[in-house]
């Protein structure tokens, strides 16, 4: 009986070994793009070279001065934070009503507000280009905000969704129970314990519609076009590591708001993770 256990046990370590071994291998292929470009971007020479052979800050430099930059970024602010905003509360809105309610066609409602997760953003970009120009709109930011509107929708439904599932109904039914109407107690027990969720979904909204650049690509214009799309007319004309410095002020400000967020909301309990472990 004990030389059987033997090889038993070590079979389950070279199988934990060897999962532990294919999870790094995955994690290194994931990150390892991200490492080059970050090492490239303190490249001196003014083209894209792995290994550096000497080193410098200019090309961040350039990152913040080039004015092609600085109105892409003005403009990727004021499109984020009207589209965020307006999903949050379109987002919030369908959340509560798939949640709480039962009516015909909620599961069709519910595919069709979701369905940006599966359809190809470029599709979407393209679909509003068409729309505007049969409708003889022209590329403005409001074309711009509502077509990340689309985009960024199901990421604030499912925040709010999940923190709505986790939410103890016996609250509600206490503040109920003490003369509350359903309206006072939405304002004064449901929405403040949905803050987490309401601020995860917009922060995931926000951080999403700043960084899009498939469907930006078709529906904005020279004076509207957002950061990502004067990138990528950037790299259409030079080949120096500017971008490169430029990708590692994205992934350190993205990786900084998330950890943030995470630290003071609790991402796991809003997204669902802790609950599922």
């Amino acid at each position: 009986m004990r030389r059987r256990l033997i090889p038993a046990r070590i079979g389950e370590r070279i199988l934990k070994v060897a999962g532990w071994s294919v999870v790094a291998l995955i994690v290194a292929f994931i990150i390892l793009p991200a490492v080059v470009v970050a090492i490239s971007a303190f490249n001196d020479r003014a083209i894209l070279t792995f290994p550096p052979q000497s080193w410098s800050l200019r090309w961040f430099r350039r990152a913040f001065t080039y004015r092609d930059f600085a109105v892409g970024f003005q403009n990727g602010l004021i499109i984020t934070a009207f589209a965020s905003s307006i999903a949050l509360v379109v987002g919030a809105g369908f959340a509560f009503a798939i949640d709480r309610y039962s009516f015909r066609g909620k599961r069709a409602l519910e595919a069709m507000l979701t369905s940006p997760l599966v359809i190809p953003h470029f599709t979407i970009g393209l679909g509003f280009l068409i729309l505007a120009a049969q409708v003889h709109a022209t590329r403005t930011f409001a074309l711009v905000i509502v077509c990340h509107v689309v985009l960024v929708l199901p990421f604030v439904m499912r925040s709010v969704y999940v923190s709505l599932r986790n939410l103890d109904g016996r609250l509600e039914l206490a503040a109920a129970s003490l003369g509350a109407r359903p309206g006072m107690a939405l304002w004064t027990v449901t929405l403040p314990l949905l803050i987490p969720g309401l601020f995860s979904g917009w922060l995931f909204a926000a951080i999403l519609s700043f960084n899009e650049f498939t469907a930006s690509l078709f529906v904005t214009a020279q004076a509207t076009q957002t950061l990502p799309v004067a990138m990528y007319n950037y790299v259409r004309e030079y080949a120096d590591p500017t971008l490169a410095a430029l990708s590692v002020i994205y992934i350190v400000v993205t990786a900084g708001l998330l950890t943030l967020a995470n630290q003071f909301l609790g991402l796991g309990k809003v997204l669902n993770v802790e609950h599922a472990r």
